[in-house]
């Protein structure tokens, strides 16, 4: 019998590529992704991806497009994972936002044909309530969601994430799902104001189960900040808190020597409950 593969560091199948390995700086954030939109339209002036996929930022910032003929693609890799049996969470995602303001038509289609072939799934969204929608698909003992967090004042967050909804709105949400029973993590990266940082995890660290913490690298403030001296202060917060975390392979070089500092944890609430069944009665 075939072992499912749960957590794999990156499995990455022939012929792929919407269901994909993510590699660098998003390869610290999950094995697996999938990027539905073309651009986004959260207009955060922080985004490393107009960057990374080499598009103008007044271009990026009109809005998501959802790539063509995206779900029967998207099925066809799906179905390749299933076949060898892998079970790992599928992140949404890193090139746009699943609950951008425009388009969010492949949201709940894609994450319905990822959990039809057996894979798990992660959100990471500043979307905030509006994921709630889709709350009903989320499995506590598979999936997991998570929000980016950079500040809790509402006009800094106008200011660098405009179309993005309000952190408290965000917090909303985390703790909804986690009330829910689904796993969350925060995502504190970029940091663009290091006390806010602080504060965030101290606010939310009830209803997180996870924190993964990293600096800014694309912006000219991020070199005037003391990262050293930002990672005592945040592992200090952390430690106060109780919070698992993941320190980011930029931070790392400040950590003690020794540090435990796992690159993948289970992202799921470990329950005791019967197995959810597939739509030919399989496990998944």
């Amino acid at each position: 019998m075939r072992m499912p593969v749960l957590n794999p560091d990156g499995v990455s199948v022939k012929g792929c590529t919407y269901i994909y390995p993510p590699g660098g700086q998003a390869g610290e954030y999950a094995p697996l992704a999938a990027n539905l939109y073309r651009q986004c339209g959260m207009g955060c002036f922080y985004c490393y991806v107009p960057l990374a996929l080499k598009i103008k930022r007044a271009q990026f910032n009109k809005g998501a497009i959802p790539r063509k003929k995206y779900l029967a693609n998207l099925k066809k890799d799906a179905k390749k994972y299933q076949l060898l049996g892998v079970t790992a969470q599928v992140m949404l995602s890193f090139t746009s936002d699943v609950y951008n303001p425009f388009d969010t038509s492949l949201t709940r289609p894609a994450i319905e044909i990822i959990r039809e072939h057996g894979m798990a799934f992660c959100v990471l969204t500043k979307g905030g309530t509006k994921a709630l929608r889709d709350l009903d698909l989320y499995r506590p003992g598979r999936d997991a969601f998570a929000s980016t967090l950079t500040t809790l004042d509402d006009a800094f967050s106008l200011k660098w994430e405009p179309r993005a909804q309000l952190p408290g709105d965000r917090i909303a949400a985390l703790k909804a799902f986690h009330d829910a029973g689904i796993y969350t993590w925060v995502s504190l990266e970029p940091v663009l104001d290091t006390a806010a940082a602080l504060e965030i995890i101290r606010r939310t660290a009830p209803f997180v189960d996870l924190f993964k913490i990293g600096k800014a690298n694309y912006l000219p403030s991020a070199k005037d900040t003391d990262w050293k001296q930002f990672t005592a202060e945040v592992l200090a917060v952390l430690a106060e808190t109780g919070s698992k975390h993941y320190i980011k392979r930029d931070l790392q070089p400040y950590l003690p020597a020794g540090y435990d500092n796992p690159l993948r944890v289970d992202q799921f609430r470990r329950t005791l409950s019967l197995p959810v069944l597939g739509s030919q009665g399989q496990p998944f």
